[in-house]
């Protein structure tokens, strides 16, 4: 009896690790959550069952790890704890999973089909070897040797001297190759640039890729020294042509180059790209203003809650302590609930009681203990900007969300006036994103969606201006 029932264990046991191993794979599908994303899990078998991991590359989501996958039959339930999701399914035939996806309040149907690799998004852009041109690693210091700068070179493939740029990311920590949602800009401009005779050394941040440093308690003031590092390298090479050195800052990159440009005598000229123009505290408040209206929201309510967030980020930039932002901040949300609906209140912070009032204070106040936050949502361009005495070509993007055009561009225009540089040009580009992308509903959401990495037309602008102006 003792070996019929082992038997019988043993053929249960065995039915079971068939009925998981058709789920074993790739499933991929699109999620329709007001906008299409492509998601896909992969699931294969461990020690103790089935394990699963979620990729959503237009979000720059790969192999985040799913906290269970349970099977009964041809059902399956996969839950994602980090992000408070979790699909339910029932696989129809044998490439085929139907169900549906939930994340909190939320709930979307979603059909996985079976797929032979992961989720390969379409970047036309991005350069592949063969280059025409010299691409090689390499590793340098800082003055003191502290930091170690993991980055690529780019330079014609001749014995001349070129002009030289070292590109700047944006904020975040960021590759070399700014990369984000499979979009590898730093790439696509490098690759551009270098093919028009200049030489290009594009950098890994502080803390990210083959480069050290702590990032956690790092400012702007301290990314900018790291770019001095990346000129001094530039200076020890053979093809670059030293009184051509210049910087090419993206976003947060464009705030860095011209605090670089007024501290060296080495920099002929920057670019900034998608830079600010405006005391930071505005810039961030327009940028919010600027989301949540195109999310859908009134411009009435978002500007309703932009006045709420100017007066919190002004307490976080000037407070001399976290217990007077603490007060500064709650008595300033206080006044602001006592003079607005409490309609537009509830759906513009989610606040309802004093738990939901804290619960929102300290998300800001967290922010507080950010050296790098205080740091930028402190800074004023414009003192800086009206400093520089080299050439600069400043462009931002049209349907910019993140760092408005029209604002920053007048405020980058008139510092450049007060300027002892004697060329520069700045320039709106139609049709394009934060990221110069041309874009269709120009929200954040939207980045990882198209194959555009950059408009070409925008690489010309650059290029052109350089030959121009550089060589």
């Amino acid at each position: 009896m003792k070996h019929i029932y082992l038997l019988l264990t043993l053929a249960l046991f065995t039915n079971t690790l068939i009925a998981q191993d058709k789920f074993i794979g790739t499933w991929q599908g699109t999620l329709n959550v007001g906008q299409e994303l492509d998601v896909a899990f992969n699931i294969s078998n461990s020690d103790k069952g089935l394990k699963a991991t979620l990729d959503v590359p237009a979000q720059g989501a790969r192999d985040i790890s799913c906290s269970g996958v349970t099977t009964k039959g041809d059902s399956i339930v996969i839950n994602i704890a980090l992000i408070n999701g979790k699909f339910e399914g029932m696989m129809t035939d044998a490439k085929t999973i139907n169900g549906k996806w939930s994340q909190g309040i939320m709930n979307a149907p979603l059909e996985l089909t079976r797929s032979e690799g992961k989720i390969e998004l379409k970047r036309p852009q991005t350069p592949k070897p063969p280059y025409s041109y010299n691409s090689e690693d390499v590793i340098y210091h800082n003055k003191d040797k502290s930091i170690q700068f993991g980055a690529t070179i780019t330079s014609p493939n001749d014995n001349d001297k070129h002009p030289a740029l070292v590109l700047i990311t944006g904020s975040g920590a960021q590759n070399r190759n700014e990369e984000a949602f499979g979009h590898q800009p730093f790439a696509v401009i490098a690759d551009h640039l270098t093919k028009n005779g200049y030489v290009v050394l594009r950098v890994d941040d502080r803390g990210v890729g083959e480069t050290t440093g702590d990032a956690n308690n790092a400012t702007s003031a301290d990314y900018a020294k790291d770019v001095f590092a990346g000129i001094e390298f530039l200076k020890t090479r053979k093809e670059v042509d030293k009184s051509k050195i210049g910087l090419l800052g993206h976003s947060e990159g464009g705030m860095i180059a011209p605090m670089v440009a007024t501290q060296s005598k080495d920099i002929d000229f920057i670019v900034l790209l998608a830079g600010p123009g405006t005391k930071l505290t505005q810039g961030m408040t327009e940028q919010n203003i600027a989301v949540l209206t195109a999310s859908g929201m009134s411009v009435q309510l978002a500007t309703t809650y932009g006045k709420l967030y100017y007066d919190i980020v002004n307490i976080l930039a000037t407070a001399k302590t976290k217990e007077q932002a603490t007060h500064e901040v709650h008595t300033t949300i206080d006044k602001w609930r006592a003079d607005t609906d409490s309609t537009a209140v509830l759906n513009t912070t989610g606040i309802y009681d004093i738990n939901s009032q804290n619960k929102f204070a300290n998300a800001f106040l967290k922010l507080y203990d950010s050296e790098w936050f205080r740091f930028f949502i402190s800074y004023d361009p414009e003192p800086v900007l009206s400093k520089l005495d080299c050439k600069v070509l400043a462009l931002n993007g049209e349907k910019d969300i993140q760092v408005l055009p029209k604002s920053n561009l007048a405020g980058i225009t008139a510092a450049l006036k007060k300027s002892d540089s004697k060329v520069y040009d700045v320039k709106e580009i139609k049709g394009v994103n934060h990221l110069f992308q041309e874009c269709t509903t120009c929200n954040a959401g939207e980045y990882g969606q198209l194959e555009q990495t950059i408009k070409p037309e925008v690489l010309d602008i650059i290029t052109m201006w350089l030959n121009e102006q550089v060589k």
